[in-house]
């Protein structure tokens, strides 16, 4: 099932929701249109669990690329790092799931509304915690407004997956160098 769900998250991430048909669906999953109805009610059913498919695996790569650093800061930089990866190149133009579905369906869905307010939230307070981190370790000066400054990297991050999209190029150490002046 979650080859099938990884095959559904690459197209609603190149497509979109309303852009993507059943039968787009059956092709990308490789299930027959029963299987897919039997599996999953309908559309949206595919689409709520391609989200939560897509969203645990992003958290696990963005958790990985803090592991990397050894203090909060470095951590930090290594989240914005794994963006830019993320946001450049046919991945990149592939989209986020998270970004697109705000843009897409936030306005008339409040099921997905509330997965997407949710997973930013979840990410936020991840890098609220790394900011808290990096306090507590002295690599980020104590007067750095954690909750503020935890949104704004948030902004950072789904506005680096639009860029990545609209295929515009970024230099991710000079754009991250500056990000991470954030924190100084």
């Amino acid at each position: 099932m979650d080859i099938a769900l990884d095959r559904a998250v690459r197209v609603f991430r190149e497509r979109g929701y309303h852009a993507t048909s059943i039968g787009d669906l059956t092709a990308a999953m490789r299930l027959a249109t029963g299987s897919i109805y039997k599996a999953f009610r309908d559309k949206h059913a595919v689409f709520l669990a391609a989200f939560e498919r897509y969203t645990a695996l992003r958290q696990e790569q963005t958790r990985s690329a803090a592991q990397r650093g050894t203090n909060g800061r470095d951590r930090i930089r290594n989240v914005l790092l794994s963006y830019v990866a993320q946001s450049q190149g046919t991945e990149g133009r592939r989209g986020c799931l998270v970004v697109g579905s705000a843009v897409e369906l936030s306005a008339v869905d409040s099921v997905v509304a509330d997965r997407v307010g949710a997973k930013l939230k979840t990410n936020e307070d991840f890098i609220a915690g790394l900011i808290r981190e990096g306090q507590a370790d002295g690599s980020i000066p104590g007067h750095v407004a954690v909750a503020d400054t935890a949104r704004l990297m948030i902004c950072i991050t789904q506005g680096l997956r639009v860029v990545g999209k609209a295929r515009l190029p970024l230099d991710g150490d000079r754009l991250v160098g500056v990000a991470m002046k954030l924190l100084a």
